[in-house]
């Protein structure tokens, strides 16, 4: 088993706090001035808006990713990454075989209505 997992918490320490949301990208480009290649995606979170996401996400082209629904954690602090600002969180997993920090995003099954709550 496992022995890098952590501590166990309730929904009310971790998840209750995070507000996920299902959003859809609309538009990914080369993100400059970053310290390692990423994307800044805009994203669609239907009546949440639309934010400014920057990811590693390069194992990707950017049609792949256009269209795509995403999960996104909508409550984080924004933050500056190169030249861009980041104000959403898009969840994804490690690229198998890629450097540490490439992802691809978490996907759903199914398309669902933007700005569906994960829970």
């Amino acid at each position: 088993m496992a022995t890098d997992l952590k501590p166990t918490v309730s929904p009310a320490q971790s998840l209750d706090l995070l507000d996920i949301r299902l959003g859809r990208v609309l538009n990914a480009e080369p993100a400059p001035g970053t310290p390692k290649p990423a994307y800044r995606l805009t994203v669609d979170f239907g009546k949440y808006g639309t934010r400014v996401s920057v990811g590693r996400f390069t194992g990707h082209t950017p049609q792949e990713l256009i269209g795509a629904q995403v999960l996104g954690v909508l409550n984080f602090e924004p933050r500056p990454v190169g030249d861009s600002v980041s104000e959403v969180l898009i969840l994804g997993v490690q690229l198998p075989g890629a450097p540490s920090g490439d992802a691809t995003p978490l996907v759903p099954l199914h398309a669902a209505k933007l700005g569906s709550k994960v829970f």
